[in-house]
Parts: structure tokens; sequence; C-alpha cells
């Protein structure tokens, strides 16, 4: 995967990752719910290597 094809994939996550952040309602998230996000980040996190 060439540089730019990874830097378009890991916006696409991030996109993914903002839209979930924001559709969230703080009154019904549940622990599972921030362990998604927490592994998401991290894959995001590894990726960017």
């Amino acid at each position: 995967m060439s540089q730019q094809e990874r830097i378009e994939d890991l916006k696409v996550r991030l996109a993914d990752f903002m839209g979930r952040i924001e559709k969230l309602d703080p009154e019904e998230t549940s622990v599972e719910d921030i362990d998604r996000l927490i592994s998401m980040l991290e894959d995001l996190e590894k990726n960017m290597e």
C-alpha cells in the first residue's frame, strides 16, 4: 500500500470514528461502546507506524 493510500485509509477510518463519537448519547453509552472506540483508536495508531 502506498503512502497516499495509507493516508486516505486513515482519513476514512478517522471520519468513521468521529461519526461514531458524534452519535453517542452519554446517557446510553456503555463500557463496551467505549472499549470499541478505544480499540478503533489503537488500530488507527498501529496503522500510522
